[in-house]
């Protein structure tokens, strides 16, 4: 009986040792992939030069109608990528969903954003947002009351302001 207890804390060690240096491995891959987003939508078409900056593709998700007056979307953000200064009419709601970025309300100072951040950016007020230089940004946007209109764009955010987070 002895024998047997020795023999299964044996085998138990190994497989522990065995489990120990699997997730190990798995953690290695895990941090290499950490500048990879996790899609949740489909990546879209490569947004116009004439309001971005860089590799954005957004993708609209809900069309606003009658009873629903609000748009949804994704934008994914290739890293370094950002919108212009913009506005709208009733705000703006943002749920970032993977990534690191930054947004900014004129004015005010640069704010980092990452997965699970939600920003509301007020209405008729200028910001912008965009992916980190390292890394990329995936948001979700919700634009209410679009009776009141949609987006009103501006000029581009220059390397220098962009530049100020570092």
């Amino acid at each position: 009986m002895k024998k047997l207890g020795i023999v299964t804390v044996t085998v138990l060690m190994f497989l522990g040792q065995s489990c120990n240096t699997n997730k190990g491995e798995k953690q290695e891959n895990l941090n290499a992939e950490d500048n990879e987003l996790n899609a949740i939508f489909p990546k879209g078409e490569k947004g116009s030069d004439e309001y971005f900056t860089g590799n954005a593709y957004p993708v609209g998700l809900v069309e606003a109608d009658s009873i629903h007056t609000t748009l949804a979307g994704n934008v994914y953000f290739e890293p370094g990528a950002r919108s212009n200064w913009h506005s709208h009419p009733s705000g703006q709601i943002l749920i970032i969903t993977d990534g690191v970025g930054y947004h900014q309300i004129e004015g005010q100072e640069i704010e980092v954003i990452k997965k699970g951040d939600v920003v509301k950016c007020p209405p008729n007020v200028r910001h912008w947002h965009g992916a980190s230089p390292d890394v990329g940004l995936q948001q979700l946007y919700f634009i209410p009351n679009t009776e009141k209109g949609i987006v009103e764009w501006m000029e581009p955010v220059t390397d220098e302001d962009y530049n100020k987070t570092k």
